[in-house]
This record gives C-alpha cells, structure tokens and sequence, in this order.
C-alpha cells in the first residue's frame, strides 16, 4: 500500500491507499477511490527523521497494520524545507521501498504553464492533477489552508496558473493580534449577516467575507476560463464551503489522490 504524506504549513494530511475495494474510506463518483485509512497531524519542522518513523508506526498500529508489511511505497508533498528533508532521511533511513518527493524534475503528466514552473508549490501541482482525473477540466482548485490559493487547469489538462491570499486563520490571528479590544470567537455561522454583536460580527466577516472572496476570484476565473467545476480542499474547506455559492465539490483528500497519480507515473 502507498502512504502519501502531505505536508502543509499547519497540519499533515497523512493517507495510506489500497487496491483492495472493499476497504475504501471514499468510492463513490466523483471521489478519490483505495484511501483506507487517513490521519491528520500539526506539522512540526523541529521533528526529526526517527520521530517521524516513530509516529508513523504508532498510527498504522493503532489501525492494527504493521508498517513493514503495510507500506509498498512512500510519496511526499511538502510545503515545509525542514520537515521534506527530514521524511526523505526517514525512508531512506527507515523503509526499504520506492519513494516519490514530489519537487521540480518529478513527472506529474501535466505540463506547468507558469512563467517558472519550479515556483509552483508542490502541493498545487498535486492538487491540480487530482482535480484533473477526477473532474476533468477545465477546473479550478480552491485550497483553504494556511493561505488561499486558486489554481486553474485547462480543458486540455494544462495548469495555468492561480491566485495566493492570505489563509483564513492566518487573517483572523492578525485581526486579534492587532486590534485589542477583540477577541477569539468559534467560527460559527451567526444569526445574521448583520452582526448584533462583537462575536458575531467577527463570525459574519469570517464566514461571509472569506465565502465571498472565494466567489469573486471564482467568477474572475470563469470569465478567463469559461464555465468550469470548482472543487475545494483543505483543512478549512468544510468550513467555507457551505457559505460559497461557486464551490461544486469539497474533496478533502484531493492532494493525497493527486500525490498517489505522481507517485504511479514515476515509482
């Protein structure tokens, strides 16, 4: 079984895909199929290549699998330096089997119309094959982690490029950071738009606003694009999404399918 490894600036998205169809955790149209099992985790730079090989084992135990008998293969995306030097030493260290970091030089079966394809972040690139074979094209990828990024593929199977914002989490640790007579609230959706209070006033612009930012970008997209499906991901996609009149599809597992494409194409 492959175990794809996404890392992000926030958390790691950890999945470990089978061919086996009768223990899928997603089969249905339009999602990824062979994730068995999936662990999300805070990414830690600091955590050494034995710790990761520590953690790792500890999860697929406490799925009742042994790492050595379990895991055939091994792919990366890492948005983090640190920590994609520290999970090449780890397989290389620990695993004895065929390992794909996803990086300039990789074959994604995708060609990158960036000005410097090499400036394109692993995970978008991840993200925009997956959409590709599940949705086909043209589509556009909003990912709503630690940034906002949109990136738009072509009806022909090219990336195009995208657009980067500040993530929600990262504009609401600023918004507390610099105004003090504000507080942390539970992102939850108020009773109106219309806040009648502090909290739900934070709440209305969190929700609504960052919604309607993802609708605006969306729409400039289409008319570049034409009409095309917009699938979201990321940690904060399900949180978002139900607020965004442009996002069709939430595919929480979108990177680690479009990782588990890059890793067949060159393992």
């Amino acid at each position: 079984m492959l175990l794809a490894i996404d890392v992000g600036n926030t958390e790691t998205v950890v999945g470990l895909f089978t061919d086996d169809p009768t223990s899928l955790v997603a089969a249905a149209a339009g999602e990824p199929t062979g994730l068995a099992h999936h662990w999300r985790l805070s990414t830690v730079a600091e955590r050494t290549a034995d710790e990761h090989a520590l953690l790792l084992t500890q999860l697929l135990d406490l799925d009742g699998l042994e790492i050595e008998d379990a895991v055939t293969g091994i792919a990366v995306t890492s948005s983090v330096p640190a920590v994609t030097a520290n999970l090449r030493q780890m397989a290389t260290r620990w695993f004895d089997v065929p390992t794909v970091v996803l990086e300039p030089g990789v074959k994604t079966g995708m060609p990158i119309l960036y000005d410097n394809p090499k400036e394109v972040g692993a995970d978008r690139i991840a993200n925009a094959v997956g959409a590709y074979d599940l949705f086909g094209g043209p589509c556009v990828v909003v990912d709503l982690g630690t940034a906002t990024t949109f990136d738009a593929i072509s009806a022909a199977g090219e990336y195009l490029g995208g657009a980067i914002t500040p993530g929600v989490a990262i504009s609401l640790d600023a918004l507390f950071a610099h105004a003090a007579a504000l507080r942390r609230v539970e992102l939850v959706e108020p009773r109106s738009v219309v806040g009648k209070s502090t909290v739900e006033s934070i709440q209305s612009g969190a929700l609504y606003g960052f919604a309607g930012q993802v609708d605006a970008l969306c729409r400039r997209f289409a008319a570049v694009l034409g009409e095309a499906t917009v699938v979201a991901t990321g940690g904060l996609a399900e949180l978002i999404a139900p607020y965004a009149e442009e996002i069709e599809y939430v595919e929480p597992w979108l990177t680690l399918h479009g990782l588990r494409l890059v890793f067949d194409r060159n393992a």
